[in-house]
């Protein structure tokens, strides 16, 4: 059956996301089904919610305390919970230490200044009870945050420590390139994202589409933009 990619549909609305299409295209994603609206429905990486909007330019300087390009040093494991039914044992999270590699954007009033490094929480591992081998959690349309990769994040601090804005800021940026890298667990390639950026919707306005393929200079530009 020939496969019509218009859109990939999370919840009842369009993912237009470039790395989201691109990870359905690579198949990484499972239970997809095709027909006329595309990819209707993706099963996976999951479904993400914003805790503060996080798609635009826009958003990002309306919201965040900072924008940085930020690379995974360590990680260790935290808040671990047992499951007490099912497949797994328990599950735990990940509290992962990053080196500040460059500072982007501040806002005029920060709710704290941003260091060399800094840590936040990430998805961690989920252990099968039966074999005790455990598999990877992963972000809700996001990238896990996994060392040997490095990321633009927009940060802002909570009562909990730096969190970021939601599901669009956090993009992959290695090589000081947007959305190349670690996606949802898995490395997306050039080829791949390129895939992504032709089925993915013309109307996305978000910044991680915008920043595809470019360095930190053009999300400076884009961000210096929206603050004035």
């Amino acid at each position: 059956m020939p496969v019509v990619v218009e859109g990939i549909r999370h919840g009842g609305r369009i993912a237009s996301r470039p790395l989201t299409v691109a990870l359905a295209l690579v198949g990484v994603v499972a239970g997809v089904l095709v027909g006329r609206p595309g990819l209707a429905t993706v099963v996976g990486c999951g479904i993400g919610d914003d805790d503060h909007p996080s798609q635009t330019a826009e958003d990002w300087v309306t919201h965040a305390d900072h924008v940085v390009v930020a690379t995974p040093t360590a990680e260790r494991d935290t808040n671990g919970r047992d499951v007490a039914q099912g497949v797994f044992r328990y599950e735990t999270d990940r509290m992962v230490t990053f080196r500040t590699d460059d500072l982007l954007w501040s806002s005029d009033r920060p709710a704290r200044s941003m260091g060399k490094e800094f840590d936040m929480v990430a998805p961690g591992w989920r252990v099968y009870r039966e074999s005790g081998n455990r598999i990877k959690r992963t972000a809700p349309n996001a990238p896990r945050l996994e060392t040997g990769h490095t990321y633009l994040l927009a940060l802002r601090w909570s009562d909990d420590g730096w969190i970021v804005l939601g599901e669009g800021a956090a993009v992959p940026f290695d090589d000081r390139t947007g959305d190349q890298g670690e996606w949802c667990g898995r490395v997306l390639s050039k080829e791949d994202v390129a895939r992504g950026e032709r089925f993915s919707r013309k109307d996305d306005q978000s910044l991680e589409k915008a920043v595809l393929g470019q360095d930190e200079q053009a999300i400076t530009r884009a961000l210096d933009r929206a603050d004035g």
